[in-house]
């Protein structure tokens, strides 16, 4: 079956680090970051430091004091940018810039002269990487902004295909994410899991559960939600586009730390927190949370997650991720 994929983001990595290493070949493989007092791009060598950009200069060195700062080429990144961007030019006159070192294309109309979107994505990147000599990572998927995700978690240096028939587990995946981490936080955990669908027509359905423990753990919260997107397809099955999907978590208290259940095998063993499968994926994310506070939300997660867009509107009842699709 063909597929709808053919929406495409390209991103530069690292991109002003980037090119001073190709600019000067001495300082490929270091950490490096452009700027001085603020960091304005950093080196994936610096980020595996937890350095990023916006950073305070002096906090970068603390935490990489091999950190080497270099002075901004301003014109060679708008050059070498220009030069990365016109070569999606090259294979569809649909192409949107939206910054110095990214865009998107739509390949939908010209995949019988050079490929499939994939091998489309992967004749740029190689072309970007002889001719300019640059990383780019690239995301291909049926939206513009999955596309950007895909690329997103393709980083660095590499192409990221959605397939539109599996694309709503991960999307789910990284709302939980997003939700789950904020409670976590706050010690913070919900009994009740709200999902909103909105279709193409702009019509919105809503479903909700309510749990016997309140949760925070990832996984357990995207699994509940994708249950009830799948209930709310199922109401609606003459709809078949979704156009946003949401995730809140309602009823909620502290939850500073987690109450052991009695040993027995229940058949929601998984969800309920204070079980063995539940304290195990409670544990895992405690874990992640730590290496993305130190290193930041990139540096680890859900190999199924890939997602990162727009974010939450948080009040002080409950935690909402909204997506796009």
């Amino acid at each position: 079956m063909e597929t709808l994929a053919t929406i495409l983001h390209a991103d530069l990595d690292a991109f002003y680090a980037s090119v001073e290493q190709l600019l000067n070949p001495s300082l490929r493989g270091k950490p490096i970051a452009v700027g001085g007092g603020v960091v304005l791009a950093a080196s994936y060598e610096a980020k595996a430091f937890g350095v990023r950009g916006g950073m305070p200069g002096r906090r970068a060195r603390e935490l990489c004091p091999q950190l080497i700062f270099v002075d901004g080429h301003f014109k060679d990144y708008q050059r070498l940018g220009d030069a990365a961007i016109a070569m999606l030019g090259d294979y569809t006159p649909l192409v949107e810039r939206i910054s110095i070192d990214e865009a998107f294309a739509d390949v939908a109309g010209c995949t019988h002269l050079f490929g499939s979107p994939a091998d489309i994505a992967a004749t740029i990147r190689h072309r970007v990487r002889t001719e300019l000599g640059l990383p780019i990572s690239v995301g291909v998927a049926r939206t513009k902004h999955l596309a950007k995700i895909a690329s997103q978690v393709a980083k660095p240096d590499g192409m990221v295909l959605v397939d539109p028939k599996t694309e709503l587990k991960p999307a789910l995946l990284h709302l939980a994410d997003r939700v789950a981490s904020r409670l976590r936080a706050k010690s913070l955990a919900g009994s009740t899991v709200t999902v909103r669908v909105r279709f193409a027509d702009m019509r919105a359905v809503t479903r909700s559960t309510t749990l016997d423990a309140p949760i925070s753990a990832t996984v357990m919260l995207a699994e509940i939600a994708e249950e009830l997107v799948r209930v709310a397809l199922a109401d609606h099955p003459q709809e078949r586009t979704i156009t946003l999907l949401a995730i809140s978590v309602s009823q909620l208290r502290k939850q500073p730390e987690i109450q052991l259940d009695l040993p027995l095998e229940l058949p929601d063993e998984k969800r309920r927190p204070g079980a063995k499968k539940g304290i195990a994926r409670w544990t895992a994310d405690r874990a992640i949370d730590t290496i993305r506070d130190r290193f930041g939300r990139d540096a680890v997660g859900y190999a199924a997650t890939a997602l990162d867009g727009p974010r939450s509107v948080p009040d002080g009842f409950r935690e909402l991720a909204e997506k796009e699709l």
